[in-house]
């Protein structure tokens, strides 16, 4: 099955999922819609919260089996869709790089929780599990009080920064020296 990254308004991503499941189940097309997002503290008022923010804003990703002229069209027809990556009128499946980073961030479900990480004695992050997992190397700044790092993502011909949390944990005891 092929993945298509699609455009659309953004702000209005989880409505368009619910529109383009519902327009797969009457057409009887084997389609998939996500909508990768992940957890932030945001402190308001001296309260810490968590809150979900998209990965990706502004972008959907579909799965389908085939993507024929007639299901192209009806998803064109859909308010709230401005495109197919990287144009309507060739719309491409995600290859490559642009396809590993997609499978990533769905490898940890719908919404991605903080990773765990603890900090060496150099002060560099170490991430144990979570998001940030194989992405260390894309890390170009760390805010400990914050508890985010930003990670530089390559997606088409796009580079953008976005910010993943992370918890600190105690590193495992190694043996004795």
């Amino acid at each position: 099955m092929d993945y298509y990254a699609v455009q659309v308004r953004t702000g209005r991503e989880p409505e368009l999922l619910k529109k383009i499941r519902k327009l797969g189940e009457e057409a009887q097309h084997e389609i998939q819609a996500y909508f990768p997002r992940r957890v932030l503290y945001i402190k308001k008022k001296g309260i810490r919260q968590k809150v979900d923010a998209p990965v990706f804003p502004g972008y959907i990703f579909l799965e389908v089996e085939a993507l024929s002229v007639p299901l192209s069209w009806q998803l064109r027809k859909t308010p709230d869709f401005y495109r197919f990556l990287p144009n309507n009128q060739n719309p491409r499946p995600l290859v490559d790089n642009d396809l590993s980073l997609l499978r990533h961030f769905l490898s940890f479900g719908e919404v991605s929780t903080p990773s765990k990480v603890y900090f060496d004695e150099n002060t560099r992050i170490c991430v144990v599990e979570g998001a940030l997992k194989g992405l260390e190397g894309k890390i170009i700044k760390v805010d400990r009080r914050k508890q985010r790092a930003k990670v530089l993502l390559d997606m088409y011909t796009d580079t953008f920064p976005i910010d993943l949390a992370f918890d600190v944990i105690e590193p495992a005891a190694s043996g004795s020296k």
